[in-house]
């Protein structure tokens, strides 16, 4: 810190000292001018004068008044202005009491708003200078009235310019706190955002293979003893259930490294071109599923062909957990205009929703639709089973309009 800056510091953290600086100043700027004469025998000459005791008192009340100008300043406005106006109109001669309603004019300009400047402002200056010209000694013309117009004039404006111009740096400074607010929060939603769709992508990943796992782990127990080739068959299936699982789960947390970590793998998400290998997995643990589609070729956003992925993975899961060991599954993947529709029907007895702890899944599946403008509908068919239902945009509202192919 500079020692300017350290002198700034101490002058706002001692505003007080710092106007009974300034009044000490313009104390001694009226007396030192009282004392000179600019009109001599011959012309405008210098000379000594004499101010008297009234003079004098006058000038120490109006530097007193200043003191206090930054707590009260129409206060001290109006006292230094009663006082220049008894001096203008009792001084012989005039001593420069008026300089102290100067520098009171000033304070109140830079401190209030414009209208009041302009208000106050014309009446200091009429007052002041009408007193002078009518009352005082001098002729009207004489330039020391006049001085005093244009002095309180000036002060008034450069009051109003310096307050103007502490107005925009504080809007612009706002203006920044503002904007970097604004940047905090949009970080903020981001992070949030982000952790929420790791969070769905970890769910569909750990709920799918842990739920073939399962399945298959249990069959393998169930044949171990009688059938012990089934039984590796279902243990096979459950090591490539579980490196599947890894991949995935790899994939999805190599997302949170940074820079200097190793590098994270590069796999695509996974997305409708790997819904063959989705369904073989459901097919490799017992559960018939059929498949209907009439997309092929049909390009997606890649949000978009995620989210489907993950809603027919969650589907089937749900089906393969809770719909009883004859269920049947039957998907169905259509263009329809600008949107894709996803269904997924299952003739089980059971119910996701009230099974799964609340129905996080379909929640999970609710929430990554509506991330990419979708809907999604699901619930119990009518007879048995259950139904899930989603209807995604194929184009992007915002973006360039993906090939309807």
């Amino acid at each position: 810190m500079t020692t300017l800056d350290r002198v700034r510091a101490r002058t706002k953290a001692h505003p007080m000292a710092l106007d009974a600086t300034l009044a000490s100043a313009v104390l001694a700027a009226m007396v030192a001018g009282s004392f000179v004469d600019p009109h001599g025998a011959n012309g405008i000459t210098w000379g000594l004068r004499t101010p008297d005791t009234l003079s004098l008192v006058l000038m120490a009340l109006a530097a007193a008044a200043l003191v206090f100008r930054r707590r009260a300043p129409l206060a001290v406005l109006a006292v230094t202005g009663g006082l220049s106006l008894v001096e203008a109109v009792t001084g012989d001669p005039r001593a420069p009491v008026a300089m102290a309603a100067v520098i009171a004019l000033y304070t109140v300009a830079s401190t209030t708003d414009r209208p009041t400047t302009w208000r106050v402002g014309l009446l200091t200056m009429t007052v002041l200078t009408g007193a002078a010209m009518l009352c005082g000694p001098l002729p009207w013309y004489a330039q020391e009235n006049l001085g005093i117009f244009a002095w309180t004039g000036m002060a008034a404006a450069g009051g109003d310019a310096v307050r103007s111009r502490r107005a925009v740096v504080e809007a612009i400074r706002e203006r920044a706190e503002r904007a970097e607010r604004t940047r905090e929060e949009e970080a903020r939603r981001r992070v949030a955002e982000e952790r929420l769709r790791i969070a769905r992508d970890l769910h569909d990943v750990v709920a799918h293979h842990i739920a073939l796992v399962n399945v298959q782990a249990g069959v393998a127990a169930h044949v171990m003893d009688k059938r012990p080739d089934q039984a590796r068959e279902a243990l096979s299936h459950v090591r490539d259930a579980s490196r599947s699982a890894l991949n995935e789960l790899r994939a999805t947390v190599g997302l949170l490294r940074q820079s200097g970590d190793p590098e994270a793998p590069t796999e695509p998400a996974p997305g409708l071109d790997r819904l063959d290998e989705l369904v073989g997995t459901f097919r490799a643990a017992g559960l018939h599923v059929e498949v209907a589609r009439t997309d092929e070729g049909a390009r997606l956003p890649a949000a978009v062909d995620l989210a489907a992925y993950r809603v027919i993975q969650e589907a089937l899961t749900n089906v393969q957990k809770h719909g009883g060991r004859r269920a049947r599954a039957e998907v169905s993947v259509v263009r329809v205009g600008p949107s894709i529709e996803i269904s997924v029907l299952d003739d089980g007895d059971g119910d996701p929703a009230a099974s799964d702890g609340g129905g996080h899944g379909l929640l999970g599946m609710r929430e990554r639709v509506t991330a990419v403008r979708g809907t999604l509908t699901t619930g119990p068919r009518y007879g048995g089973g259950f139904r899930v239902h989603a209807i995604l945009p194929v184009r992007n509202r915002t973006g360039p309009q993906e090939d309807p192919a």
